[in-house]
């Protein structure tokens, strides 16, 4: 039996972007609640402001508006981040291309550009300042005892035993680990997934000619190549002329890729982008991510709710996959307000399958649309080539429509 030091309302495991976002939107509304985060990281993120991080994430105006309720957005924008106003979207294989400009769409921007370490850096620099959130770093849950029920689908208490031999008690338990996460398996719940067969290259670049704050994609049969602008700090000469590229690409290409020297790599990039940006000068070091997806059949047991990455994975060619964990954090959250308000226990389990159904369909069809996706540019059919060349076209000439894409999908 855990002592009340061990006795938590909730319990967040892992600290990453949508654990630690998670508990600071929880915190801010109801800071009646002991909660706990369960790190196996034995330090905090730092953000290293000498270099550019090679993993970003685009942010949609629904993950700002997140952001800026915890209140650590104009502490981004005060170090480093870039908002990208159009982008442009081609296909290798043909003359389909579609532009989209924030001004034609009544925005400021599309979107922004921001370093995963600095995001996770600030949102784990604020769970620390939090009175009630009691971080728990270099540990990992080795055993999740189920809770049992009492009526009225209201159970006891969750049990973790930790790697260190501490036993803690919580309501409910979110799991946020990851794609990996310890969580789902030792809850035993059960996922449907597969390899894509494709790796991501990322990396930082410097280019001849200035991005102009534009996002680029270019779709080839062997995969999606992206140019996403960055910029420094401070105003400077060199402001528009570093990228980060997200190159998804057969598996085997990518492996081949890796083992080239960095001039070499540079001259496949400028060939494979059309020299969209001119000659790429220059290449940080390079990183390369195996891409599966994977969904998780349910993302709700009794005690325990599965977050981000941990319920689910998607290719990165649309760039949505931190957008979608952002909207799982903000889904859960509403419905443990309404729970909350009704007198309701945190973990009552009408409560967790609002939250499901919130949130599993959406998820669902956006991974089905992305692979869809992936599936018509990959193909070398003459007609599909054709159809999709043409389709993009007219989609480019709707202005209507093009406004519609950029505040569904852009604007979260």
């Amino acid at each position: 039996m855990t002592d009340k030091s061990n006795a938590f309302d909730i319990v967040v495991v892992g600290a990453g972007l949508v654990g630690a976002l998670v508990a600071l939107l929880i915190t801010r509304q109801h800071p009646q609640l002991r909660i706990a985060v369960i790190e196996a990281a034995d330090t905090l993120t730092v953000f290293d402001a000498s270099v550019f991080d090679p993993r970003v994430v685009a942010l949609t105006q629904t993950s700002v508006s997140a952001l800026e309720g915890v209140g650590i957005w104009s502490k981004l924008q005060a170090q480093r981040v870039c908002a990208y106003r159009e982008m442009d979207v081609w296909d290798a294989e043909g003359t389909g291309r579609i532009h989209f400009d924030a001004q034609a769409s009544q925005q400021k921007q599309l979107g922004f550009i921001v370093e995963n370490s600095l995001l996770v850096s600030h949102l784990q620099q604020a769970m620390s300042y939090a009175p009630n959130i009691s971080l728990l770093l270099g540990e990992k849950v080795e055993q999740f005892t189920p809770p049992t029920m009492t009526g009225d689908e209201t159970f006891a208490p969750t049990q973790l035993t930790l790697a260190s031999g501490q036993m803690i008690q919580s309501l409910l338990v979110l799991a946020a680990d990851g794609a990996h996460s310890q969580m789902r398996s030792l809850a035993q719940m059960a996922t449907r997934e597969w390899d894509y067969g494709h790796s991501a290259i990322v990396a930082t670049i410097t280019t001849e000619k200035p991005h102009g704050f534009v996002a680029r994609q270019r779709f080839m049969m062997d995969g999606p190549l992206a140019f996403l602008p960055l910029q420094q700090a401070a105003r400077a000469e060199q402001d528009e002329f570093h990228c980060s590229i997200v190159w998804s690409i057969e598996t085997e290409k990518a492996q081949a890729l890796m083992g080239l020297s960095d001039d070499a790599f540079c001259a496949q990039l400028t060939r494979r982008s059309e020299a969209c940006l001119g000659q790429v000068l220059s290449i940080d070091k390079r990183f390369c991510i195996p891409l599966r997806q994977r969904h998780a059949l349910d993302y709700v047991v009794p005690g325990l709710a599965l977050l981000g990455d941990a319920a689910h994975t998607i290719h990165p060619l649309a760039g949505q996959g931190v957008n979608i964990g952002i909207k799982d954090a903000l889904a859960l959250v509403a419905e443990l307000d309404r729970a909350l308000q009704r007198g309701l226990p945190v973990a009552h389990m009408a409560t967790l399958r609002r939250y499901q159904r919130a949130r599993k369909a959406e998820n669902l069809m956006m991974m089905l649309g992305m692979e869809g996706f992936k599936q018509l540019f990959a193909s070398d059919s003459i007609l599909l080539r054709w159809l999709r060349n043409e389709g993009v076209r007219q989609v480019d000439r709707q202005s209507l429509l093009k406004n519609a894409l950029v505040n569904k999908v852009l604007g979260g």
